[in-house]
């Protein structure tokens, strides 16, 4: 019996050692090799975007006729805004109209990460208050519930189209037609989450000690919904950065004068058997983005859900 109990209790300790109770979620975080990837990916990309104006050549509006789809590396000329003339190396070669793509790639990385992180926190912020009436609030439920599963019903990207097709295309457009449609499974996770947390025993605690609705939302039901949610963020970001590049190369997102991803895939679409690179150069930089995202909330869901916790 000795034997048989030293050995339960080694298997115990093992146990416990994997799962490292000790650990906050921060150190978990930290070490997930995921997150660590993701993060410095988008560490790069922000970099990136937040010194354009240094590391970008030339205006990416500007163009020139003759250095019009040009290789990349090519030297060519390029007629400034003061008229003059200035010899340019184009890294990523030039499109029909003779832009820098290196430019024109390197401006679009502020948009569509400016698109991704604002398009999710709209639709988290609408979502959540949403899941939380309903979720809290009985008699709301079957009416705001009904709503959400009849806007889940529709394709995200016709509604997207529908939207932007009823305004004048521009960025505010683009992000509130993106963000629609990623309420209904916001509010849907967080009404999951409130139908399981209102029966704790401290929210009943706080409901006998007559504790205003409100507050037992956002100080006691609201807190406990953070971890989820912050991995459902990362995925609507990464998929509205995708569905705002689908909605330039359709041409029916943002005005062909904003350098983006998707706007310069749709101008080089034309001409992609002769040069290819039109498409492929900032098909790598939308690919690597949304890769980036989706790993680093493929490590946060595993690092912040307890549950995936225990096997990391």
């Amino acid at each position: 019996m000795a034997a048989v109990d030293a050995d339960k209790y080694a298997a115990l300790s093992v146990e416990s050692a994997d799962v490292r109770p000790q650990e906050t979620a921060w150190q978990r975080v930290r070490r997930n090799l995921s997150v660590r990837i993701g993060g410095a990916v988008l560490v790069l990309l922000l970099a990136i975007a937040a010194l354009a104006p240094w590391l970008g050549t030339v205006d990416p509006t500007m163009f020139d006729a003759g250095s019009r789809d040009l290789a990349p590396g090519v030297r060519g000329e390029m007629l400034t805004l003061e008229g003059e003339v200035i010899q340019h190396k184009f890294h990523f070669g030039s499109d029909s109209l003779g832009r820098d793509i290196y430019s024109r790639v390197i401006y679009g990385t502020r948009v569509s990460l400016f698109v991704g992180v604002v398009a999710a926190l709209v639709s988290l912020l609408i979502g959540v208050f949403c899941g939380l009436t309903a979720g809290y609030l009985r008699w709301v439920d079957g009416i705001l519930m009904r709503v959400m599963d009849g806007i889940m019903a529709i394709p995200a990207i016709l509604i997207a189209i529908a939207l932007v097709a009823m305004w004048r295309a521009s960025l505010v457009t683009v992000i509130i037609a993106i963000a629609i449609p990623e309420i209904p499974r916001v509010a849907r996770l967080v009404r999951s989450l409130v139908l399981t947390i209102r029966e704790e025993p401290y929210v009943e605690a706080a409901i006998s000690l007559g504790t205003p609705t409100w507050k037992i939302m956002l100080g006691h039901i609201l807190p406990n919904t953070i971890a989820p949610l912050v991995v459902m963020g990362t995925f609507i970001a990464a998929s509205a950065i995708l569905i705002e590049a689908i909605l330039s190369f359709l041409g029916v997102g943002l005005p062909p004068d904003i350098p983006t991803w998707g706007n310069i895939m749709a101008e080089g679409r034309i001409a992609f058997v002769q040069f290819p690179h039109n498409i492929f150069i900032p098909g790598i930089f939308l690919t690597i983005t949304v890769l980036a995202v989706n790993i680093l909330g493929d490590g946060l869901r595993d690092t912040l859900d307890p549950k995936m916790a225990k096997r990391i």
